[in-house]
């Protein structure tokens, strides 16, 4: 287990290499930066706060006991895939500009994989960091050069990557849900709302 965390974080310090255009930005920001209404960085907000609350809420619908389940030996466990997206997120926003946060050890994180209420707090912390490395960018940057996972590509470019990273390993939870009978619950939420619907158009009428 520790050796794939160490991997894991040469990788990602590896291939998310800061863009010398945003290199200087690398620096805490002084005041709360405005949420913009409109744009590529709205956008991709938009789409960020959608993966924060279904991998939170997924991984508080999974028992604590199955984060230390995998589907196969050398495969990442159901914890692994949750503290890979918390690690990540750490590190993207530092390819970003934004610096770790004080106190905030990858390695540490990775060794809690199988914890599940320091998974979830992990993952609050995180995508809570990431948003605010989001909102000290410029719109003005979006074509700016920027690597990301060892591509060059531009700023707007990166979100690409970044959804599709997301995209992959939310699909991979959502098959170790199923996998361990865990219905996701956006789409429990979904099956009890047709519920109530059919309820109603059965009702007879008075």
């Amino acid at each position: 287990m520790k050796s794939k965390v160490l991997l894991f974080l040469a990788f990602m310090s590896s291939v998310l290499a800061i863009g010398p255009s945003l290199r200087a930005q690398e620096k805490p920001a002084t005041s709360a930066p405005i949420a913009p209404t409109s744009g590529y960085r709205a956008e991709f907000l938009d789409e960020l706060a959608s993966y924060e609350q279904k991998f939170t809420r997924l991984a508080e619908a999974m028992p604590a006991e199955k984060y230390s389940w995998r589907p196969g030996e050398g495969v990442r466990s159901a914890g692994d895939v949750f503290t890979h997206i918390v690690i990540a997120n750490y590190f993207i926003a530092r390819a970003l500009g934004t610096p770790l946060p004080a106190g905030i050890d990858p390695a540490v994180l990775g060794a809690s994989a199988n914890d599940k209420a320091k998974t979830i707090q992990g993952l609050k912390n995180s995508f809570a960091h990431f948003r605010q490395a989001i909102l000290a960018l410029s719109d003005a940057d979006a074509d700016k050069p920027q690597k990301m996972f060892g591509h060059q590509t531009t700023l707007r470019g990166s979100f690409v990557l970044v959804s599709g990273h997301m995209g992959e390993h939310l699909g991979q939870s959502i098959a170790y849900a199923r996998m361990n009978g865990v219905v996701p619950p956006w789409t429990e939420d979904q099956q009890q709302r047709q519920q109530q619907e059919k309820k109603q158009q059965e009702k007879p009428k008075q």
